[in-house]
């Protein structure tokens, strides 16, 4: 794994696929047939389950875990302490209990302590707000607060707030 950083504390097992310019931190864990892209930061305390993919591009702050089932596209970031989880009907005793995909895509952002339940799509571009527990789909481009989540508004691809569709930060961009 060359031109790849892996903190001395970090486990990251040896059939996991890492991507040039990717930094793995304090205590991270990165599990078998686990695939992380380019240019990745995997902060302190993350733990990447077994078979997960992320993209390239991708920024998880400290103590998120990615559980089986959860794919991350490219560009995404993921606030500390995230929460996802992949069990739709969690009991100790399920010995047959089945993945439930989530999909988080492409520029999506989620926000600090968000709780994020499977089986959903985070669209392009959305945002997720700090604290946020996401229970269902979450359209592209959308901004969604609160418990359970709701919208409150669409936004730019640069992360703005939409005024009357057009975004105040790029609008003399295009």
């Amino acid at each position: 794994m060359e031109d790849i950083y892996i903190h001395p504390s970090a486990h990251v097992d040896e059939s996991a696929v890492i991507g040039k310019g990717t930094k793995v931190w304090i205590n991270a864990q990165v599990r078998e047939n686990a695939v992380i892209g380019e240019n990745c930061v995997i902060g302190k305390d993350v733990y990447i389950d077994i078979g997960v993919t992320i993209g390239s591009g991708v920024k998880i702050q400290n103590g998120v875990s990615v559980y089986d089932g959860v794919t991350i596209a490219d560009d995404v970031f993921i606030g500390p302490n995230v929460c996802f989880t992949n069990d739709r009907v969690p009991r100790a005793f399920n010995i047959d209990w089945e993945v439930t995909e989530t999909k988080i895509e492409r520029g999506s952002s989620v926000g600090a302590n968000a709780t994020i339940v499977c089986g959903i799509t985070l669209g392009e571009y959305c945002m997720v707000g700090a604290g946020t527990v996401v229970t269902k789909n979450v359209l592209p481009y959308t901004l969604v607060v609160g418990n359970p989540a709701r919208r409150i508004g669409d936004i730019c691809e640069c992360g703005a707030r939409l005024v009357d569709g057009v975004c105040p930060a790029c609008e003399g961009d295009e």
